[in-house]
């Protein structure tokens, strides 16, 4: 089973499943703001999508995920907008019958989700303007 979503309210996660008893690990992601982006203080983030295609893609790349690696069900949740420093933007939920094919899709997965997902950030300095930053999750 696959969940996408994208939101531009803080996130709620995942509930843990105990229900799957086919699975030996549970593996839960979650990327949050850092106070610093490129050495510099910052105040948050804000990430930008290319609607209707950020979520096609995220879901391709889910569906793609679970074909390459050993995993029964990935769910992810990517916040939209102003993102404050400590607060998550990314958060993703894997199931597999052993941890090790679980972090490999995981790693797998947030690195494809970098490069090809149309979700871009900004930077939101101190003094309040706001720079470019890498693609997705840095």
């Amino acid at each position: 089973m696959i969940k996408i979503d994208i939101v531009d309210r803080p996130l709620e996660f995942f509930p843990n499943d105990d229900s799957r008893l086919q699975d030996g690990a549970e593996l839960i992601f979650n990327g949050r703001v850092r106070a610093t982006e490129h050495g510099d203080s910052i105040t948050a983030l804000e990430y930008e999508q290319y609607e209707g295609m950020a979520e096609n893609e995220l879901f391709q790349l889910a569906e793609e995920t679970c074909k390459k690696f050993p995993i029964h069900d990935l769910f992810c949740k990517h916040r939209v907008g102003r993102v404050n420093v400590g607060e998550t933007s990314l958060h993703v939920a894997i199931w597999s019958k052993h941890r090790q094919e679980g972090i490999d899709a995981m790693s797998w997965f947030i690195v494809e989700l970098k490069k090809r997902v149309p979700i871009w950030k900004w930077a939101i300095m101190e003094d309040g303007s706001r720079i470019p930053s890498e693609c997705s999750h840095g």
